[in-house]
C-alpha cells in the first residue's frame, strides 16, 4: 500500500510547499490539495487557500510524487473549464497530475457565495453528466454533448494529456458508486477498514452490473491519524475533540494500535492511504508526527 501526504489548505503556501518536499525527499507516494473555499461550519475567519492554484505552484516545485485535487466540486466548477486545467496541469508536472472529481456537498460555501446546491438526484445527474463530458474532452478530438445539464459543440481540448487519471471521490452506496463503477480509474472515500469493506463490496455489485473488473479501479482512503506519544496532552486533547466530534474517522493511539488498524487497509481493497496533516499542529511538532508515522507505521508494513 502506497502513502501520501494532505497538507491542509489552510497552511500558508510556504507551509503546503514544506510539507509537499518533505514528502518527495522522505519517499511518500503523492501529494493530495481539497477543494474548498471555507471550513464546514460557523468559523469562516479560517483562510483557505484554492486547489488548484495550490497544484500549479506543486506541479513546478516537485518532481516526483504524485499530485492530485482531492476532490473538485462540480458545482462550482463547470467540467469543460476543468478539463482543459487538467490538462494543462497534466504538462506542467510531467504527468503526474490526477483529476480528482466530486459530485459537490458542503453547504456553507455554496450559501456564502451563492452557488445553487440542487438537491441529491439532480446533484448526480449533473455529474454523472460532467464524467462523459470530461471523459469527451480528455480522449477524443473533439466532443459534442447534449445532455439535460451541460451541452458542448464539436467542442477542442488541446493538447491532449497522454494519459490522465480521474479520481472519483464518493461513498454513497446506491448511485454514487454506480457513477464510480462507469466512469473512474480512481475511487477515494473517507473511512475506517471496516467501511473499506463494505463499500468495497457495495461497489463490486455495482461494477458486476455493466461488466467490470473492480480491481482496475485504484482504491484510496484516509482518517485522521497520529501515534500519540505518552505524556503530548496536546496529542491527547486533539484525540478527544475529534472523537467527540464524530465527523471524521481517527486512528490515534500507540505506534502498535495504529499500525495494527492501518495493517488492515490492504485486506480491505485499499492500495492508497492519504495522511491529512490538519491536526498534527504546525512546524517541527507537524514533522516529527509525520515522521514517527513514517518509522513506525507505514515502513513495517
Amino acid at each position: 500500500m502506497d502513502f501520501s501526504l494532505w497538507p491542509n489548505a489552510s497552511r500558508s503556501w510556504q507551509e503546503v510547499l514544506e510539507g509537499a518536499e518533505y514528502a518527495e525527499r522522505t519517499g511518500w507516494f503523492g501529494v493530495w490539495m481539497a477543494d474548498h473555499f471555507m471550513l464546514n461550519g460557523d468559523d469562516l475567519s479560517v483562510p483557505i487557500n484554492e486547489c488548484l492554484a495550490l497544484l500549479a505552484g506543486l506541479a513546478v516545485k516537485t518532481e516526483r510524487v504524485r499530485i492530485g485535487s482531492m476532490v473538485l466540486g462540480n458545482t462550482y466548477r463547470h467540467p469543460a473549464v476543468v478539463a482543459n486545467q487538467a490538462a494543462t496541469l497534466d504538462q506542467m508536472s510531467g504527468g503526474r497530475f490526477v483529476l480528482g472529481i466530486g459530485a459537490g456537498w458542503q453547504v456553507n460555501e455554496h450559501r456564502a457565495y451563492g452557488i445553487e446546491l440542487p438537491p441529491v438526484r439532480e446533484l448526480l445527474a449533473r455529474f454523472e453528466e460532467a464524467c462523459q463530458v470530461f471523459k469527451g474532452l480528455l480522449t477524443q478530438e473533439r466532443t459534442t454533448f447534449d445532455g439535460k445539464y451541460y451541452q458542448l459543440q464539436d467542442a477542442p481540448l488541446e493538447p491532449k494529456p497522454a494519459k490522465l487519471p480521474i479520481l472519483i471521490g464518493a461513498s454513497g452506496e446506491k448511485v454514487a458508486l454506480g457513477i464510480v463503477a462507469k466512469y473512474a480509474d480512481e475511487w477515494n472515500h473517507w473511512g475506517l477498514p471496516e467501511v473499506a469493506v463494505q463499500k468495497g463490496e457495495a461497489f463490486a455489485r455495482h461494477c458486476e452490473k455493466i461488466g467490470r473488473d473492480p480491481k482496475t479501479v485504484r482504491r484510496s482512503s484516509q482518517a485522521q491519524i497520529a501515534i500519540v506519544v505518552p505524556g503530548d496532552t496536546e496529542a491527547e486533547e486533539t484525540r478527544a475533540r475529534l472523537l467527540a466530534s464524530g465527523r471524521m474517522p481517527v486512528i490515534m493511539g500507540s505506534a502498535e494500535e495504529v499500525l495494527d488498524t492501518v495493517a488492515r487497509y490492504p485486506e480491505a481493497g485499499i492500495d492508497e492511504f492519504l495522511v491529512p496533516d490538519g491536526n498534527l499542529g504546525s512546524g517541527t511538532r507537524r514533522f516529527d508526527a509525520l515522521e514517527r508515522l513514517r518509522e513506525e507505521v507505514f515502513n513495517k508494513l
